[in-house]
């Protein structure tokens, strides 16, 4: 279809206009019905003088023919209500009843354009503005431009925006702001910026959305502020100051800002499986029971069970108790404690709390009370998990048993004796290994 008059040359782009609304070729808001406030600055009285000229010579001479009444009612109707933005103006109402004149009869109306006011040559406009679905072409300050369409521009006018709202992802945020209302408001897209003013809009080549964004690489001078649940960054789309010593556009600030909340403390406690642990130990001449016991308090007064929740960085105290031997012959020395994210001692995954009878060096949270004095001992830490993971916690002790026979079995973490100082004073070659298991 060529325009509202099909193709004269091929009878099948022939179409009345009520036809091609309900083409394949029509959108299909063609039929929705659209209401729109008249606007109140226009004088209709004005307007409908002008539109009356139609009923007046030289259009006399058509009056036979044509009926000038549809264009005065199309003419009033329409200028009464709509600003002329779109070029829609009174010559060409004028123009048009003239034409339909000639093409029905022949007539030419003579210096109508003159009697009018309107200029002897029609002005074309527009051929140069590749405008978008929701945009139409039409003049703004003695120029033209893609301005919005109506049905666009009322979502957005009626919350008094310009654009859409923040999107906000957990390190970006984007501000769209739509071309024909920055321009209806006198703005031009490529004059704005953010607060870092090499932080510019992109405007989309065919919607004419224009595009703010920054993110933790590029912060655009956003401001991060924080209250007592959120952090905030905001940022500012706002004009470059203005070079020459005049200017007729406002000053533009629009702030857009992304609230984050605050991650609360949230406590992780783990609950203990086994309770007490007890194990039978036998080893050539040696045979005694060696029970693991957890508590929450030094005087391991508060045992705890299997409904005691531990919580991250509380301390905690193992007791490591054996029973059946005999303190004036051996004591026990804890060699040393581990965890692991696997039930087997041998896992690949490991945390050590004690080595070499002495606390892990690099975890001043470690004590150990006893070691090597009597036939019970004490491992005291702070409470953790394993980074990423989220599966138990097996912790794992090895403990052996020193002859005390004139020597002292108590291991020198001072760094001055050495484990190996110490391997010939233990009384058996099988060492104990016990386990407790901690869950969340």
């Amino acid at each position: 279809m060529e325009g509202l008059c099909g193709n004269p040359a091929d009878s099948s782009q022939n179409f009345t206009l009520s036809a091609a609304k309900s083409s394949n070729d029509s959108a299909a808001s063609c039929e929705t019905l659209h209401n729109q406030t008249a606007d109140s600055s226009i004088n209709c009285t004005r307007t409908t003088e002008y539109c009356n000229l139609i009923k007046q010579a030289p259009f006399t001479v058509c009056h036979n023919h044509s009926d000038p009444e549809p264009f005065v009612t199309a003419c009033t109707n329409t200028l009464c209500k709509y600003p002329a933005v779109d070029g829609l103006n009174k010559c060409q109402f004028l123009e048009a009843y003239a034409e339909s004149c000639r093409l029905k009869v022949t007539i030419t109306v003579e210096n109508w354009r003159s009697n009018a006011n309107c200029s002897a040559v029609p002005q074309a406009s527009c051929q140069d503005q590749d405008c978008s679905a929701h945009e139409f072409c039409g003049e703004k300050l003695g120029s033209t431009s893609c301005l919005c369409r109506a049905i666009f521009a009322a979502k957005y006018n009626s919350t008094n925006s310009l654009g859409e709202p923040t999107v906000c992802t957990q390190n970006s945020a984007t501000l769209t702001l739509a071309g024909c209302l920055l321009t209806d408001k006198g703005i031009d897209y490529s004059a704005l910026h953010l607060k870092d003013q090499n932080c510019t809009g992109h405007l989309d080549s065919e919607t004419h959305m224009v595009t703010f964004s920054y993110n933790s690489s590029n912060a655009c001078g956003a401001e991060v502020m924080k209250n007592n649940s959120q952090v905030i960054f905001k940022n500012t789309v706002m004009m470059a100051n203005a070079s020459g010593i005049i200017t007729r556009n406002d000053q533009v600030a629009i702030d857009f800002s992304c609230p984050y909340a605050v991650p609360e403390i949230k406590s992780l406690s783990f609950k203990i499986k086994d309770s007490s642990v007890v194990k039978q130990i036998v080893s050539g001449v040696w045979n005694y029971t060696v029970t693991m016991n957890a508590y929450n308090d030094s005087d391991h007064m508060n045992l705890v069970n299997a409904n005691t929740e531990v919580g991250l960085n509380q301390k905690i105290w193992v007791e490591l108790k054996t029973d059946g031997l005999d303190n004036n012959m051996v004591t026990v020395v804890t060699d040393s404690c581990w965890a692991s994210n696997d039930s087997s001692p041998n896992g690949t995954l490991r945390y050590d709390l004690v080595k070499n009878g002495c606390p892990n060096a690099a975890d001043k949270t470690v004590m150990i009370q006893g070691n090597g004095v009597g036939t019970s001992n004490s491992v005291s830490f702070n409470m953790f998990k394993f980074s990423g993971k989220t599966s138990d916690i097996y912790l794992h002790c090895k403990l052996e048993l020193c002859l005390t026979q004139n020597k002292t079995c108590t291991p020198s973490c001072g760094g001055g004796r050495k484990r190996r100082s110490l391997r010939s004073k233990y009384a058996d070659g099988n060492p104990a290994l016990i386990s407790m298991t901690w869950t969340k």
